[in-house]
């Protein structure tokens, strides 16, 4: 009878799920995969380690558990497919950031474990354009920096204090503040008062690169198995996942690394905030229409409003932009007919014709959105547990590409070397993460600020003095 029910849930699975899973987002879509999942796990299994999450945390942290000890066995259990979730939603930007600024960094851990934490982001970054190489992963890996555009004098005053930062903790060997002739050089955009440009970090084609990933670790050994939920886990000398049709026993650790779909689990619900971000994407501009912009370097590009905004050139010669989302649900529920609001799509669109009004007749051809994690004090988690045999993953609030590779590896040393320490000499790792505050008050102080953000971005835009509450918003809000 169990043989029967899960035969019968393969093929109801199965029927058109590649086609369903084309419409997440343009980067799976244009993956190259036809993204039919993979076997789900249908009996018990015993491994070394098991991994809960496909995205890049879960494989990152495979993966580089097989660079180190090859014979390990690793399973990967993923609810969706591999790349569902952020990792197949995000802006394609590989940013050797963190997600909280600089000076916030430093005030919360100090200044050398920021500069180390800030340096070793660095060469994460650097490390994903060489693994793709070395896995032959087509993943669109471009080394093209990080340009931050001040749009108001006082995102220029906000830039001026990112630079004086970074250059305090000695971080400049490749950093530019620069004034408005420099900035409209790298990029002819409206309402440019400077700005600051490094050559740290890439862009890349996020679903290449999660697809890719994936069948990187299959090919050193590692088993992926998608369209599984798991349903509980067990921790210490019974740890496993528990999921409808088999256990998957871990003799080392288990890892949870399920992002922002975490907060649904009740272990997680306080550790995690899930906030949506939503993206619109032109169609291929005309080479009339880019010699209008400039752009020619390709950086992530961004301008230093509260309510975040990231714009990615892709390599077919799109505009990516995005921003904020759906406001925040509830009991951090995450609905994916909240992040398909048409009004939020077109308020990017105008924001979007605000950069650049000459692109106001291009079409936009795809939008999405996707959720992500964030910790209360904005600082993404990497722990694990050698007693109870459980690592954690997860809280990148949106600079997860290269920052899931670097607390993943992290991670997969403590597991696969019992004396290593490297994980609690960076400021992500968080073994008791403070938690946020329970509901109804968690709804009313994220969605107070949501709100508060907007509109100080609004005033600051117009010109107009910003409003009475900016102060206390910004203090609670942590920026």
């Amino acid at each position: 009878m169990k043989l029967e029910s899960a035969s019968a849930f393969e093929a109801d699975r199965a029927a058109g799920a590649g086609e369903n899973y084309r419409q997440v987002s343009y980067w799976l879509a244009s993956s190259g995969d036809d993204l039919t999942p993979r076997q789900f796990v249908d009996k018990d299994y015993t491994v070394d380690v098991a991994i809960l999450g496909g995205g890049f945390s879960g494989l990152w942290t495979a993966y580089y558990l097989l660079e180190l000890e090859p014979s390990l066995s690793v399973a990967v259990v993923e609810r969706e497919i591999c790349g569902f979730g952020a990792s197949g939603r995000n802006g394609g930007w590989c940013s050797p950031r963190l997600p909280i600024e600089t000076a916030a960094l430093v005030k919360q851990c100090g200044i050398d474990a920021a500069r180390s934490a800030l340096s070793a982001l660095k060469v994460a970054a650097d490390d994903i354009g060489r693994v793709c190489e070395r896995e032959s992963i087509d993943a669109e890996y471009r080394k093209t920096g990080l340009l931050s555009l001040a749009r108001s004098p006082s995102q220029l005053k906000k830039a001026e204090q990112a630079y004086d930062c970074l250059r305090s903790l000695g971080l400049n060997d490749d950093l530019e503040l620069l004034g408005k002739e420099e900035a409209v050089a790298y990029v002819n955009a409206s309402n440019i008062f400077g700005g600051m440009r490094t050559s740290w970090g890439a862009t890349v084609h996020p679903g290449k690169l999660v697809r890719g990933l994936a069948r990187a670790v299959e090919r050193r050994g590692g088993k992926i198995f998608e369209g599984t939920d798991v349903q509980s886990l067990d921790t210490g000398s019974s740890a496993a996942l528990h999921t409808r049709y088999g256990a998957i026993r871990a003799k080392r650790a288990v890892v949870v690394a399920g992002e922002a779909y975490l907060a649904e689990r009740p272990e997680f619900s306080r550790k995690l905030l899930p906030i949506s971000s939503m993206i619109v994407l032109t169609e291929p501009l005309s080479a009339e229409q880019w010699a209008s912009i400039g752009w020619r370097g390709g950086e992530s590009l961004c301008s230093y409003v509260n309510v975040k905004n990231y714009l990615t050139r892709t390599s077919d010669g799109r505009i990516l932009y995005g921003s904020r989302g759906a406001p925040y649900l509830f009991g951090s529920k995450l609905s994916e007919d909240a992040i398909k609001d048409q009004r939020i799509f077109s308020w990017m669109r105008g924001c979007l014709n605000e950069w650049w009004p000459q692109l106001e007749d291009a079409a936009i051809t795809h939008q999405w959105g996707g959720y992500l994690g964030v910790t209360r004090n904005w600082m993404p988690t990497a722990s694990f547990d050698r007693t109870a045999k459980i690592g954690q993953l997860y809280g990148y609030a949106g600079r997860g590409v290269a920052t899931s590779a670097f607390a993943a590896n992290l991670l997969a040393q403590q597991i696969a070397n019992p004396n290593a320490n490297t994980i609690s000499n960076y400021p992500v790792f968080q073994p008791k993460p403070q938690k946020w505050e329970m509901e109804p008050f968690r709804w009313a102080g994220v969605r107070y600020i949501q709100n508060a953000y907007f509109r100080i971005d609004k005033a600051d835009s117009n010109g107009l003095p910003q409003p009475i509450d900016a102060p206390f918003a910004k203090r609670l809000g942590g920026i």
